[in-house]
């Protein structure tokens, strides 16, 4: 599936490739929402319709992925909030496998998120995963989002990969559009993200379920 002998580097996306976008998904539709309605003294239905455009209007930008932005934005410690959710952040199927082999092979491995740090790093703590990476690059320290082409400059400028011997995973096939058009030839996309969530169909990249698919490395 992928021809291992011409890849130096690999750039892995952290929720929804690394981590199952369970934990993202709950916490964002369903416990902001709810505390948000407890706070108000709302429905959780009016909540969910107020909420909305707010978030609407964020998306794809780097606020929409900026705790400290929605801390303010709704007067609620976001991170508290994720730290009270921590138990239910899982590691999706075959990823230290994949993350164990990569290493074994001696392939560069970078962390590239959006997430904000504080939300990386309560993740890399609760799932032990930082231990596989030779660098993690958060877009808030490149000051722009992975759907922006800023972002592969300055990760490029970073890391000096070469566009045709580097490899990106990611489970947003808006941000795998942008990789592509930045010069990424080499692009996965999960297509299943979400573990209480159906597969998507995916027709633009090569797809599968999960990391495992991608073995063996050799």
């Amino acid at each position: 599936m992928i021809n291992w002998s011409k890849i130096d580097t690999v750039l892995l996306d952290m929720d929804g490739t690394l981590l199952d976008l369970r934990f993202d998904n709950y916490f964002w539709q369903t416990l902001v929402p709810k505390y948000y309605a407890e706070r108000e003294g709302v429905s959780l239905d009016q909540a969910v319709k107020t909420l909305a455009p707010i978030f609407k209007e964020e998306e794809g930008k780097l606020n929409w992925y900026c705790l400290d932005f929605w801390s303010k934005k709704l007067s609620i410690n976001i991170i508290e909030l994720k730290h009270q959710a921590k138990a239910t952040i899982q590691v999706l199927p075959y990823t230290r496998e994949f993350l164990m082999a990569l290493k074994q092979a001696d392939i560069r491995c970078v962390l590239v998120t959006n997430a904000h740090m504080d939300s990386l790093t309560l993740k890399m703590q609760e799932t032990g995963l930082i231990e596989f990476f030779d660098a993690t690059i958060c877009a808030h320290d490149i000051g722009y989002p992975k759907e922006h082409q800023l972002f592969w400059q300055g990760i490029q400028q970073l890391e000096g990969f070469m566009v045709e011997r580097t490899l990106f995973v990611d489970d947003s096939l808006s941000i795998l559009k942008s990789a592509e058009t930045f010069g990424l030839t080499q692009l996965v996309a999960i297509a299943c993200p979400d573990s209480t969530q159906a597969s998507r169909q995916v027709d633009d990249f090569l797809a599968v379920e999960h990391l495992g698919e991608l073995l063996p490395i050799k």
